[in-house]
């Protein structure tokens, strides 16, 4: 199989390193308008401009500023040419809309990175989830110089409103938000509450501006209280034993998020199927999160 990474920064150049791991790969395409990006990976075809993929290669990773994502995945899904493209989605709602249609009418894959969905300590704890009454989420990193062309909601935040949709499945009843401008044009920092149907509020802070890194969320469930770190793949639950609270690890088989989600991402190419669930479920979070935004911008 050929690839094609579009956009060698620091994420593409992490999907560039696993596909070099993965066998069913031959050749890899590489696509930078920076040449001197491209200078780094002396020996790899590469090109200034998309388009030259065309007809070299089986499928794409897009991971270019969020901006460009729609011009990009839209070329090659209408050339039908299975395409990954990194979260989030699009720009806008419309956009999102419009790719999700060019994929259903071309019976071609659109897969949306979402790298959480593929993080064991995840998928382990979503085994357990049943009726959750609060979830807090914390996820902070050091400023990034890098995706800035989208505030934190739509950089960070999008992870967890992701995750928490995919964890409750309900309804939407309220959502509040609160976000700061401090080194860059849009929120570096923000705060979403989100109150649901049912019952269950979702408590949201999002940083890439803190002294340190962290990725968590905590769910309270009825007698039970579980703690996921992402980044260290690690889960602990707190259960109550009559009048004590009982503390115990679940036992996690430690892998990479994003070799998993792009070898889900080569076999559904591999085998030619091109189901639309990464790109709706992609599409929701977006939806979501400019919901967010917008309240930020209006509170601003």
């Amino acid at each position: 199989m050929r690839a094609g990474v579009i956009g060698i920064g620091k994420l593409g150049s992490i999907h560039l390193r696993i596909y070099k791991e993965i066998r069913k790969i031959k050749e890899i395409y590489l696509v930078d308008t920076d040449k001197s990006k491209l200078s780094c990976h002396p020996g790899m075809p590469n090109f200034c401009d998309y388009r030259r993929l065309k007809g070299k290669v089986d499928f794409v990773t897009i991971a270019t500023p969020t901006s460009s994502h729609f011009e990009i995945a839209e070329f090659f899904l209408k050339n039908r040419i299975p395409v990954l493209v990194e979260k989030p989605i699009t720009q806008n709602l419309k956009q999102a809309k419009k790719l999700l249609t060019i994929a259903k009418e071309k019976k071609i894959l659109l897969f949306v990175g979402h790298v959480e969905r593929y993080n064991n300590a995840y998928l382990a704890v979503k085994k357990i989830t049943k009726n959750p009454l609060f979830i807090e989420c914390h996820r902070l990193s050091l400023y990034p110089n890098r995706s800035l062309d989208v505030s934190v909601v739509l950089d960070l935040m999008i992870h967890d409103l992701d995750i928490i949709l995919y964890l409750l499945k309900d309804k939407i009843k309220r959502v509040e938000a609160k976000g700061v401008k401090v080194l860059s044009p849009s929120q570096d920092i923000a705060n979403a509450r989100i109150t649901f149907q049912k019952g269950c509020v979702a408590n949201i802070t999002s940083s890439r501006i803190s002294a340190k890194k962290e990725r968590k969320i905590r769910i309270f469930m009825p007698n039970c209280y579980v703690s996921l770190d992402y980044a260290n793949q690690q889960v602990e639950i707190y259960k109550k034993l009559k009048n004590k609270i009982k503390k115990e690890f679940l036992p996690i088989n430690k892998e990479e998020p994003l070799k998993k989600e792009l070898q889900e991402f080569i076999n559904l190419v591999k085998n030619k199927k091109a189901p639309l669930e990464s790109g709706i479920k992609a599409k929701d979070a977006l939806a979501l999160a400019l919901r967010i935004q917008k309240i930020l911008e209006r509170n601003s």
